[in-house]
């Protein structure tokens, strides 16, 4: 047992590294927004109070309970896509590696998670709070729209991620199949930083109590941009590796 314990603890040991490089990550986010004013803590009273903060003043009791797990599975769902593209990438399958794959497969998981997420919130609303928020809300065609291409925004996100482990899988076979874990966890820490501070820029634009369409749009831009060259310049990582195999 203790044998078999330590032939899976690099696997092990490279997962809890990209778990805590993630968690430090997002806590230097957090921190930022809290010295910016970002986040509100006194949403109840303030006055000018920022949108998502008034959206989630509802989330108390079992609708908090129900909105972790909403938010879990979202993130189970993206994680899982991204890990199983590198896993097909790793096994040769045909087309894997390629930028337009990752972009339409990740359009696709981050499609699949949205769907998902409004399953769930479908039934932790009540008829009140539905109806108050349907009445403020564009017509079901504009929001299928908004949907998809919402879904494919995030999904330049998810592609990048794919085409990153690519990358990272490319590159240890070159080097004969050492280093994996190690280029999962350097690549998680300076591809992290990278979206860490856009998703604060991005937040921090739409949580205001007044939003401004031009500075949202820039940011979003900016996150696409970002997006797609970290895509593009791990895709170029990736055939010079393959072509020193």
């Amino acid at each position: 047992m203790l044998q078999h314990m330590k032939g899976m603890a690099r696997p092990y040991a490279t997962l809890f590294a990209l778990a805590l490089v993630v968690a430090v990550v997002a806590r230097i986010g957090l921190a930022v927004m809290d010295v910016t004013g970002t986040l509100a803590y006194d949403y109840i009273s303030a006055a000018d109070v920022p949108m998502l903060d008034v959206i989630c003043s509802i989330l108390t009791g079992s609708t908090f309970v129900a909105f972790m797990f909403l938010a879990g599975l979202v993130l189970v769902i993206s994680t899982a896509g991204v890990a199983l593209y590198g896993f097909l990438y790793e096994r040769g399958y045909a087309g894997a590696g390629k930028p337009a794959m990752a972009f339409l497969w990740g359009w696709a998981t981050a499609l699949v998670a949205i769907v998902c997420a409004f399953v769930v919130a479908s039934g932790i609303l009540s008829a009140v709070q539905v109806g108050s928020m349907s009445s403020k809300l564009p017509s079901a065609a504009v929001l299928v729209v908004a949907l998809v291409v919402f879904a494919a925004f995030i999904g330049t996100l998810l592609a990048a991620a794919s085409q990153v482990i690519c990358a990272c899988v490319a590159q240890a076979r070159a080097r004969g199949g050492a280093g994996l874990g190690r280029s999962l966890v350097v690549a998680a820490a300076v591809c992290g930083l990278a979206v860490m501070v856009l998703t604060v820029g991005t937040f921090a634009s739409i949580n205001t109590p007044s939003i401004q369409m031009g500075v949202v749009l820039a940011w979003f831009a900016a996150d696409v941009v970002v997006n797609l060259g970290i895509l593009f310049g791990a895709r170029a990582l990736e055939k010079r590796a393959e072509a020193a195999v």
